[in-house]
């Protein structure tokens, strides 16, 4: 004999106070990141906002990456995403940055295949990462740098897009050694060039002005 239908009344069900604004602000990040794979990034979201980590949401919906030799799925804004689980830590370990990066719905070749053009075994320094990832994006080391100070930069967005020479200086030193067309020595006249002109201004900041209006000279 089948049981009969149970009846609820409003009074009866329950709701958690918090699950509207929970599921309002879920719904409004999957909007803006956009994931591949909505099941997959969503356990990734809540797994997130369980433990209190930063959520794998984009700042805002972005374009695809016209200048990507081939489609990775990866973009400026999950590397902004990536960005802000890691950068609280010098070193990442392998195995945690692939997650975080299956996470995103990208695919986990494509991240092996990034650490083939630095190899190591347990850990990565995360700025080292990101470098990657910005050359990835881009063609030419020109075009990772951009992208490397667009992410690294408190500006504003459409801003001048600054960050401390030093760090300008440690990453083109670190994807330029990476490509064997580039010599040590070009590398270095380019930097000092470009070290004359921003102590000028005595705040150690580079900016994708002065990147861009250098490199047209030499």
């Amino acid at each position: 004999m089948p049981l009969p239908d149970t009846m609820f009344c409003a009074q009866q069900i329950h709701i958690p106070p918090e699950l509207p604004d929970i599921l309002k602000q879920f719904t409004k990040a999957a909007i803006r990141t956009q994931p591949a794979d909505v099941l997959q990034w969503s356990a990734g979201y809540f797994s997130a906002l369980s433990s209190g980590d930063p959520l794998p949401v984009k700042d805002r919906i972005e374009m695809p990456v016209a200048t990507q030799k081939t489609d990775t799925g990866l973009t400026q804004g999950l590397l902004r995403v990536l960005h802000k689980q890691c950068s609280h830590r010098q070193y990442v370990d392998l195995a945690d940055l692939e997650q975080k990066w299956g996470k995103l719905c990208l695919p986990v070749e494509k991240f092996r295949a990034l650490l083939q053009l630095d190899p190591c075994e347990h850990e990565i320094e995360w700025i080292k990462f990101l470098a990657l990832g910005c050359s990835m994006l881009g063609g030419s080391l020109s075009t990772a740098m951009k992208h490397l100070c667009e992410i690294l930069t408190t500006d504003p967005e459409g801003g001048p897009a600054r960050i401390p020479f030093e760090t300008f200086a440690y990453v083109y030193r670190y994807l330029s050694r990476l490509d064997p067309e580039i010599s040590v020595a070009e590398t270095e006249v380019y930097l000092s060039s470009l070290k004359d002109s921003v102590e000028s201004r005595k705040n150690g900041m580079i900016g994708l002005s002065d990147f861009f209006v250098l490199r047209r000279k030499m």
